[in-house]
Order: structure tokens, then sequence, then C-alpha cells
């Protein structure tokens, strides 16, 4: 009984220090988003002024709400852009007790690569949004309406295309991420192809209008995205069976 009670009270610790722990990394992140946020909000003008500097029309707001709607909004999207390599840090500081010194070393390199891929997703929706999104319904409504955009729904509008970008983005490392841990293996990946085409397809119809040129556009960069993912997980797959190998290959002598 008294070794029972011992090995409870370790586990116990065990989890009140696991619990501990996690909450001081979500401190760590919240404090570096608020100071983020407070950066963005600091400089929300000259934020405003970059998206709007190219608009061939005016942007407007109806209520003093959506001046307030719109700091917080830039705010945000700079502490979050700000916040995600802490973020990704504390998640890999969190779980690296689990993992091998090689999948400590590999997977540390995820950490600017999830930054960087962020910031190409935001780019890359940012331009399809500018050359070829907008164009196109501003084309629809030519001669047959006067046009006056506001402030919030042309920011809620973008914000819709481009925010989705970001995120996909995000796939090529997750894919290696998580074929590192051995969640993932590329064959299930090659397995689930065209589960994954049929979202992306979907997600590609939603951000963008009803016209199947554009939508033929957004898509194709999400599936060659998915199978550079396949493909960077297979590299990391066979890496990783290779020094599985290595190791029986020394235990064995």
């Amino acid at each position: 009984m008294s070794d029972n009670s011992t090995d409870l009270h370790e586990k116990e610790m065990n989890v009140t220090g696991h619990l501990t722990e996690l909450r001081n990394r979500i401190i760590v992140t919240a404090v570096f988003f608020i100071t983020f946020f407070a950066l963005g909000f600091i400089y929300v003008k000259d934020i405003y002024h970059f998206f709007t500097a190219d608009l061939s029309f005016q942007l407007n707001i109806i209520s003093p709400g959506e001046t307030i709607w719109l700091y917080f909004t830039m705010a945000s999207l700079v502490a979050i852009a700000g916040t995600i390599p802490v973020l990704t840090y504390q998640i890999w500081a969190f779980i690296k007790p689990g993992l091998t010194d090689l999948e400590r070393k590999a997977s540390m390199a995820y950490i600017p690569a999830v930054f960087l891929l962020f910031i190409a997703g935001l780019v890359f929706g940012y331009y399809l949004f500018v050359e070829l999104i907008l164009p196109f319904l501003l084309g629809l409504s030519e001669g047959m309406f006067n046009e006056m955009f506001t402030t919030e729904k042309y920011f809620k509008f973008m914000l819709r295309v481009t925010l989705p970008f970001a995120i996909l983005f995000e796939i090529p490392i997750i894919a290696m991420f998580l074929t590192t841990i051995g969640v993932l293996t590329p064959e299930f990946m090659r397995k689930s192809r065209k589960y994954a085409y049929l979202i992306l397809i979907i997600i590609g119809t939603i951000v963008t209008p009803p016209d199947f040129l554009l939508q033929l556009v957004v898509a194709v960069p999400l599936i060659l995205l998915y199978e550079i993912s396949i493909r960077l997980s297979a590299f990391v797959y066979r890496k990783k069976l290779k020094r599985h190998q290595e190791f029986m290959d020394q235990e064995e002598l």
C-alpha cells in the first residue's frame, strides 16, 4: 500500500508539474500577444495606409464603432503574426522532453518556418485579393451602381480571403512535424488525397467569388501545397526509418 501511495503521489506531482509548466507557457505567450497587440494599436494608421495606398476608391465609415473595430482588428492581426514564433516555441518546449535528441534538433527548425509560411500565406492571399478577386468584383458592378465601400466591410472581406491562406500554408510544416513524432505517414496522406482535395476545393470556393476561373486559380496552389506536403512528409519518414535502422544495426553489434 505504501508503494502504491508513493507511485500515486509521484503521478500526481508529475501531472501538477505539467499543468504548472503549461500555465506558465500560456502566460508567456499571452504577454507577448498583449505586447504585439499594443504595438499594432500604436501603428494602426501606418498599417491602414499600407493596405489602402493603392486603392482606386475611398473607404468610408458609417458609424463611430467602425474606427474602434479597425483598431482592434489591425492590432490583433499584428499580435497574431508576431506571437506565432513564440507560441510555436512554447509548444515545442512543452513537448521537448518526449522527443529524442534528433527529433528535437529537427523540429527546432520548424519554429521559424511556421512564421515564414504564415507570412507567405498572408502575402499570397493579399496578392490574390488585390490582383484578381477585387478587380473581378469591381468589374461586375462597373457603371451599374454608385459604389461606396465601408472600412469594416472591406477589411472583413479582405481578411476572409487572406487569413485562410495563412493557415493553409502551414500544411507542409504540420505534415513534417507530425511525421517526425510518428503521428502521420506519407502513405496515409496519399490515401487521403481525394478527401484533402475536396476540402481544399471547398475552402477555395468559400474564399472566392462564384467564378470558376478564380476558384480554379485558388484551388490549384492549394492542391500543389498538399502534394508538396506529401513529399516533405515522405522525406522526413525516410530519414526516420534510416535512423531507426542504424540504431537497430548498432544494437545487434
